[in-house]
């Protein structure tokens, strides 16, 4: 990988928003720039969420792909909507190394790691390959996920999106 700018992801994060379950209902935070370095930041900073069914941090970055890390217990779980972001990208990368995967090859593309990510939520796997697969841009693919897992509005709310 490339050799990147400490300001690269910093100046490109659209939004990050962290969700969880607690009575029954969705409470949800922003996330802080220094929380977003890696995965292991991530879910270490998932982590003092309490909540029914874990953390699930919802990163947008640069009008280009999304990253979700969710954490259960000692578990964390991610996915990568599109694997080509780890040739620029820190957080990207860092999707890629957690995972254990090869550097993506230059005709790589699609995402990587769990598409049952948020199945037991509300959103399952195959819904999740479809929605990686249409042609939308990275907020309008977390507010679908958002809406699917019951926390939609909220969610418009807190990363500032117009609802239609």
């Amino acid at each position: 990988m490339s050799g990147l700018d400490d300001d690269s992801d910093e100046g490109g994060i659209d939004f990050a928003v962290a969700a969880h379950r607690s009575d029954g209902g969705w409470s949800l935070a922003e996330i802080t720039d220094t929380t977003l370095a890696s995965v292991e930041t991530l879910a270490h900073g998932l982590r003092r969420f309490p909540g029914e069914g874990g953390a699930l941090a919802m990163v947008a970055i640069d009008d280009d792909f999304f990253v979700l890390v969710r954490v259960e217990g000692h578990a964390t779980r991610v996915l990568l909507s599109d694997v080509t972001a780890a040739e620029e990208w820190e957080l990207a990368e860092s999707v890629i190394e957690f995972l254990g995967l090869p550097d993506p090859e230059d005709d790589d593309d699609g995402p990587a790691g769990d598409l049952g990510v948020v199945a037991d939520l509300g959103m399952s796997a195959v819904d999740m390959a479809v929605l990686l697969d249409d042609d939308l841009y990275p907020d309008e693919m977390l507010a679908e996920i958002a809406a699917q897992l019951g926390f939609g509005p909220e969610f418009d709310d807190v990363v500032g999106l117009d609802t239609v």
